[in-house]
């Protein structure tokens, strides 16, 4: 979710204390340019992991945000976690462990799980449950940080609806990160495992979805925080240009450099926040994307602090920030979370698991595409991006998850390929038992844990002999 602390930023002044240099529109390019793209062997894995934080007797009050506080006092400072990550605080109150990278699969479970076993023995004594949902089941959105970053953030969104309160302060999510790949060609390079991570990103959200639930009652969507992204602002959640398979395209350019893409994509984004000293509000105003502010529509000129900023509240699929951030997974319960890592990390580091995925992925939006006669391709106002239209690999799976069969039978591809690859990547049982038992809980039944959560909804109700949960409310 957002991934630079609010207390870490500062007003747009130099460490001098004078003021920054003004950023020019060429200077801007080339920062992005060479920063949002790492190049290099791949190897490492990371994840960042967000939890729900409720009271272990009552899940439906809401908990004050100092008792968490003084619960985890302490874990927040640097090395306090064993493993090396970091933890820190989202604007509803959900926590989030950003673990060290590691090198390989192996040492990224190790490390975070010592992480999480410290968090979860602080929280234990406090009466705190940290819960792995996409989406809060039953409490209203609610922020509890009182911070300027925040507060534009809220009113930005607020502009389009609520889906941005409930963005920022009821959701949660598995974020795998992962090297960005080598220059040139082939399944390690940037250019593939960019385009690999898009077109997979429908089979991720449809296998892992687990938010069906919003006020105590269905919502219709198996990953209703999917479809709450959707309805955000589409220049900073849609992939960018040229990111997803264009269906029925004769060729492929799936090695092509991904980072002229993305500059524009950065650069047309509405900027969020204007950082202003002291108690000034950070509101900035309607329409301004960081191109126009670079050409002087606005009070100041922007400099790379406020770039760095900006590019801190970019929300696509997957975010270059050196590595990939992979951000299409709904938060999992307990160590669910090494399935995805485990699944994501296989298919791009085996080049015969990548070159079967890509291959499963593209027939899926082929299929999508001959199915709904769209192309789901660029689109000019739209962020430059494509796939968050009604009827798109998107939308089928956030609604319907793998019970939609087209992409329940990628599904199972990508897991057997899956699979295979973790033996030949010598991953450890422990992950390999996972990945197996979640296929045979979830994929190979055309399943996902969003439908434990609506068979539990409806016993409840049938318990209670009240009427039949079938009507859902909106996302």
């Amino acid at each position: 979710m957002m991934s630079i602390r609010p207390d870490a930023v500062h007003a747009p002044r130099s460490a001098d204390g004078l003021a920054a240099e003004p950023l020019t529109e060429s200077d801007a390019e080339e920062h992005i340019h060479g920063i949002c793209f790492k190049t290099g062997p791949p190897g490492k894995v990371g994840v960042e992991l967000e939890w729900l934080v409720r009271d272990g007797r009552d899940p439906g009050i809401r908990v004050d945000q100092q008792r968490v506080a003084a619960a985890l006092a302490g874990l927040g400072a640097p090395g306090a976690l064993p493993g090396g990550g970091h933890l820190s605080t989202e604007p509803g109150g959900q926590v989030e462990i950003s673990s060290a990278p590691a090198e390989g699969l192996g040492p990224c479970v190790d490390v975070t799980c010592r992480d999480l076993t410290t968090l979860r023995q602080a929280a234990v004594p406090a009466g705190l449950c940290l819960a792995g949902e996409g989406l809060d089941p039953l409490r209203s959105a609610h922020r509890v940080l009182d911070v300027p970053r925040y507060a534009a953030m809220e009113e930005f969104f607020n502009r389009a609806g609520p889906w941005g309160r409930l963005m920022m302060c009821s959701t949660a999510s598995v974020q795998v990160c992962v090297d960005a790949g080598e220059q040139g060609t082939g399944p390690a390079s940037v250019g593939w495992r960019w385009r690999l991570l898009h077109a997979l990103g429908p089979v991720f959200v449809a296998a892992f979805a687990n938010s069906p639930l919003r006020e105590g009652r269905p919502t219709g969507w198996k990953s209703t925080r999917q479809a709450i992204w959707a309805r955000l602002d589409p220049c900073r959640t849609r992939p960018p240009r040229g990111a997803v398979p264009v269906p029925g395209a004769r060729t492929r350019s799936l090695d092509s450099d991904p980072r002229a893409a993305w500059i524009d994509y950065a650069l047309s984004a509405e900027v969020m926040c204007v950082r202003r000293p002291g108690d000034q509000l950070w509101t900035a105003p309607a329409g301004l994307t960081f191109r126009g502010w670079l050409r002087g529509a606005a009070e100041r000129p922007p400099t790379l602090e406020d770039l760095s900023y900006h590019l801190s509240t970019l929300f696509p699929p997957v975010r270059p920030r050196g590595h990939l951030e992979y951000r299409v997974i709904d938060a999992q319960d307990a160590d669910g979370w090494i399935v995805p890592a485990a699944v994501v990390a296989a298919l791009l580091d085996d080049e015969a698991a990548s070159h079967q995925a890509m291959d499963a992925a593209e027939a899926l939006w082929h299929q999508a595409g001959t199915a709904c006669g769209g192309d789901f391709g660029d689109e000019a106002g739209a962020g430059g991006g494509a796939g968050w239209d009604c009827g798109s690999p998107w939308e089928w799976a956030a609604r319907h998850g793998p019970t939609d069969p087209l992409i329940g039978d990628v599904s199972v591809k990508c897991f057997e390929a899956a699979d295979a690859a973790l033996a030949r990547l010598a991953a450890p049982r422990l992950v390999r038992d996972a990945v197996a038992g979640f296929a045979e809980r979830y994929v190979t039944r055309y399943r996902c844990p969003a439908d434990d959560r609506l068979d539990e909804a409806r016993a409840a109700a049938s318990a209670c002999d009240s009427a039949p949960i079938s009507e859902g409310v909106s996302p």
